[in-house]
């Protein structure tokens, strides 16, 4: 499956000063510190459970529980997948097929048999005696540099006690404290980017282990039946354009020129004149009726996507955008389905930049490597884009996954907004 984009890690990679004053350091920190209270959770009961059921297992106890602790990474992996919304937009499917009305018996069976619930006792154990506890180094991490920050109104704050941060050595005064204060803003950016590293090492690890793979019978069909949903959608796209290209447009073509040819007739009778007004009304509002259905044959698929290709269609749409669009496509011809894929991509995100992200640029840069088509459109408007608030993204993101592709989107308060698509060029 295409690797899907590391929005956390384009985030880090933008300089220290967006991710930096971005909410995504807090975003890890609830994560990791979240992750650690469950890490040791998980930890003390696989320890009961493995090591009781160990202990007892002459007595016939002791399988129950070790079975039990073979399932614990069901709900652990149910739970880590939607706690790493934290700090990963797309979400990560479930990997186990539905077992609607099975009893308790039947689903243990079914789970037992499945890869993937060995994939997720797998990441328990590494939640319980890795990241549990590296998450728990960062909030320990954390805290130490908020103390030291905050050194100055300590001192103030306990006078005439005193605050000592090197032993046998106290602070004077709140003035003398600000050494303090400058060594846990270093700390708290230390904390930041070891969050940050952490929190996509284990997005990583849980996209390996918690998510469906290719292997999952119930994931290949739902490859195959993407496959069969492209194809239908792309030949009802192409009756529908063909109908309003030979059907409609020939009608109000000939419409048009019946009209005027009317119209020609009526300004030599002097008392038609009031009808032949009308009928070069009528005239003009078939010529309107005519672009505006080109229009939307073009916004359908337009030509220049198929004979050039999507540089060529994105630059002609730049062209036409009221916001200044930078375009940097360095892309060959793809396969149908990828060109008109990133192509809707590239105008969705135009059209929300120039309608509501007030920006005064646009960039959009796309290459194809190791078979994947990335393309990114970024604005330097003010943030705070809902991919979830309108049908557009969401209709698109839908579109995206269904060339088994991803759509990530931004768009902190303040901008900039960057939506970014990844697509196998496989289809």
């Amino acid at each position: 499956m295409p690797e899907p984009p590391d929005a956390l890690g384009s985030v880090m990679r933008s300089g220290p000063r967006r991710f930096l004053l971005s909410w995504w350091p807090w975003r890890c920190w609830g994560y990791h510190a979240s992750g650690a209270v469950l890490g040791y959770a998980v930890l003390a009961a696989l320890v009961v459970l493995i090591g009781v059921g160990i202990l007892s297992s002459l007595l016939g106890i002791g399988l129950l529980l070790l079975t039990a602790a073979a399932v614990s990474g069901v709900p652990v992996g149910a739970l880590e997948r939607r706690r790493l919304r934290f700090v990963e937009p797309a979400p990560v499917a479930a990997p186990h097929g539905a077992l609607a009305g099975a009893g308790p018996f039947a689903w243990l069976r079914t789970r037992l048999r499945e890869r993937a619930t060995w994939r997720e006792f797998g990441y328990a154990g590494l939640l319980a005696v890795v990241f549990g506890p590296a998450g728990f180094g960062v909030t320990v991490l954390l805290a130490f540099s908020l103390i030291l920050v905050a050194t100055p109104v300590t001192v103030w704050a306990i006078a005439p006690d005193t605050v000592m941060l090197i032993p046998g050595r106290a602070v004077s005064g709140p003035l003398e404290g600000l050494g303090g204060t400058a060594a846990g803003l270093v700390g708290l950016v230390a904390a930041a980017y070891a969050g940050g590293l952490l929190a996509r090492a284990q997005v990583r690890v849980a996209r390996l282990l918690l998510g469906p793979r290719e292997e999952d019978g119930r994931v290949l069909e739902l490859t195959r039946s993407r496959v069969r949903l492209v194809d239908a959608f792309e030949a009802e796209r192409r009756r529908i354009e063909r109908d309003l290209h030979d059907g409609a447009q020939q009608q109000l073509v000939a419409l048009s020129m019946t009209l005027g040819l009317a119209e020609r007739e009526l300004r030599g009778v002097p008392a038609a004149a009031a009808a032949a007004e009308l009928v070069a009304r009528g005239r003009g509002e078939a010529k309107q009726a005519l672009a505006q259905l080109r229009d939307l044959v073009r916004g359908i698929h337009p030509q220049v996507l198929t004979d050039h290709g999507l540089a060529a269609a994105v630059a002609e749409v730049a062209l036409r955008h009221p916001v200044p669009v930078t375009v940097d496509l360095d892309v060959p011809r793809l396969p149908e389905p990828v060109e008109v894929t990133a192509y809707f991509s590239v105008t969705e995100a135009l059209a929300n930049a120039a309608k509501h992200s007030g920006a005064s640029r646009v960039e959009v840069a796309g290459r194809v490597a190791d078979g994947m088509l990335t393309l990114a459109v970024t604005d330097d408007g003010r943030g705070g884009a809902d991919p979830s608030a309108g049908a557009g993204l969401a209709g698109l993101a839908v579109r995206v996954a269904m060339l088994r592709g991803r759509l990530v989107v931004s768009s902190p308060v303040g901008g900039p907004t960057e939506l970014r698509v990844e697509v196998p060029c496989s289809g």
